[in-house]
């Protein structure tokens, strides 16, 4: 009827939009030809950095094309620089100066150009890796960046999407250039997190920053994240955050790296010699040049030398020297070490028959305040309230096992290891990160219990511990005479080896 509009049935519909997407291919493939055609030639000129345009306004991850632009603005670039001063505006009376300045600002304006042509590419993905690459090449080529700018449109995209974590690493780099105040940049993220609790990016800005602007300058190992003060005031703030939703992980993670859940630092965690040779062993791997061991007493110094790695490899947990048989060992109280990025403290040394040895058991969770700990201590009882109304809460189980091996390793140990059981369960899919977990937990207080008796360094029974599927951190135990496993894990751990075998 007439003033209706035709609509087109299925068949019709899927007809035009098969001859629209052959018209679409057909533009594609020809400018991919002229473009790589051009390339061969090597003519970087405007009809190459034309027939990209429309390419990449379409979908802007295609990685060769933005390669391509960027020769071509290169390109363009020494032109500009090549031109004689007549060349480069007619002019015979324009200074020198005049002239070099007129070229910075075709340049810059040739820059200007890559950035409104990213400006136009990313409403099509915001979260285009190439985009704020290419982006980021031009700053840093351009003459003059104008970083505010950059900083109002990480804003912009930010209120679009405050977890688009593409523009949260553009917005890093750009903070950076900007030389943004640290304190200022912490309050922009408290303010993303309060509209969004939910912003893994922002939770993970903050970490970035904070200690940074609130360092922590006490002993306790493993380091805390920031200072007492600022902890409590993070922790409170967090325990808002995750309560507002149980089930959303980034406050919990965040939570997990307050509690000091990170890679542990750089240290000694032990040292064992007897006549013939000496071990070394480190909560991480290093190379062994540069390794420098030295052995003190009260009148004496004895300086250990080339080092090797256990496994053979460029670096590792563990490395081993050689000894002179005359060495009288006894007579040294402690051992120093030094590394080109690590300087041990004065070790205390313990003597075994004729062999010295040093042992720091593995330790994960570190010494708290009262204040802090009492704060903790909240934690853990809301998140005890909260498994009564939802005890199926993976995120309520693990946080409580965490806050328990912070707060008193010891004293909640088993309870923490029931509630891995538990997720287990819960977290089917998981299972296997729970028990590696709950292994690394039982070997972190098997070995607590082995530093205190008489059997160390003797032997190290864990042939009881039925829990312990796994050895996460064998290095702690190569100081042993003498190591009791299961069967089972005789036959995973086969590369293990006692003192003696070293």
């Amino acid at each position: 009827m007439h003033g209706r509009l035709k609509v087109r049935t299925t068949e019709e519909e899927r007809e035009h939009k098969k001859k629209e997407q052959a018209l679409k291919v057909k533009a594609y493939k020809a400018a991919m030809q002229l473009i790589m055609t051009k390339r061969q030639k090597q003519e970087y000129d405007d009809e190459m950095l034309s027939a990209s345009t429309p390419i990449l306004q379409r979908n802007p991850d295609v990685t060769t094309l933005w390669n391509i632009r960027r020769e071509c603005v290169l390109e363009k670039v020494k032109n500009i620089k090549s031109l004689t001063d007549e060349h480069s505006d007619g002019n015979e009376n324009e200074s020198e100066e005049e002239s070099v300045a007129t070229k910075q600002r075709k340049i810059q304006q040739i820059f200007e150009g890559e950035l409104n042509f990213t400006e136009h590419c990313l409403p099509v993905n915001p979260k285009s890796y190439n985009i704020w690459h290419h982006r980021i090449w031009v700053l840093e080529n351009s003459p003059q960046a104008n970083w505010q700018n950059e900083l109002a449109l990480c804003s912009s995209y930010l209120k679009k999407d405050e977890r688009n974590f593409h523009t949260w690493d553009y917005r890093r780099y750009v903070v950076e250039k900007a030389k943004v105040p640290k304190q200022k940049e912490l309050d922009f993220c408290t303010e993303k997190i309060k509209i969004n609790f939910s912003n893994y990016s922002s939770w993970h800005q903050r970490s970035l920053l904070l200690p940074i602007l609130y360092p922590y300058e006490g002993k306790a190992k493993p380091k805390k994240p920031m200072n007492e003060e600022k902890l409590k005031e993070e922790l409170e703030m967090v325990l808002t955050a995750a309560f507002t939703d149980p089930n959303d992980s980034s406050a919990w993670f965040y939570q997990r790296w307050l509690l000091g859940y990170s890679r542990p630092e750089m240290a000694v965690c032990a040292f064992r010699a007897n006549q013939e040779k000496a071990v070394i062993v480190f909560t991480k791997p290093l190379a062994s040049k540069g390794l420098k061991v030295t052995l003190k007493s009260s009148d004496k110094e004895q300086e250990l030398t080339e080092w090797h790695t256990v496994n053979l490899g460029p670096s590792d947990c563990m490395l081993k020297t050689t000894l002179k048989a005359e060495s009288n060992l006894k007579i040294f109280n402690y051992i120093e070490v030094c590394t080109p990025l690590y300087t041990s403290e004065l070790l205390p040394l313990k003597i075994f028959h004729d062999d010295i040895y040093y042992f720091q058991a593995l330790v994960s969770c570190t010494a708290y305040t009262d204040d802090v700990l009492d704060e903790l201590k909240a934690h853990l009882q809301m998140c005890e309230n909260l498994l009564e109304y939802e005890p199926d809460s993976k995120w309520t189980l693990l946080t409580s096992a965490l806050l328990m091996r912070a707060i008193d390793s010891q004293k909640y140990h088993l309870k923490a290891l029931n509630y891995l059981e538990k997720l287990q369960t819960v977290d089917n899919l998981r299972e296997n990160y729970y028990k590696d977990l709950a292994s690394k937990w039982i070997l972190e207080n098997a070995l607590m219990d082995w530093s205190k008796t008489e059997n160390i360094p003797k032997q190290l029974n864990l042939n009881d511990l039925k829990q312990l599927t796994t050895l996460t951190d064998p290095q702690y135990l190569c100081i042993a005479d003498e190591i009791l496993l299961s069967d089972n894990l005789k036959e995973r751990c086969t590369a293990l080896k006692t003192f003696q075998e070293i």
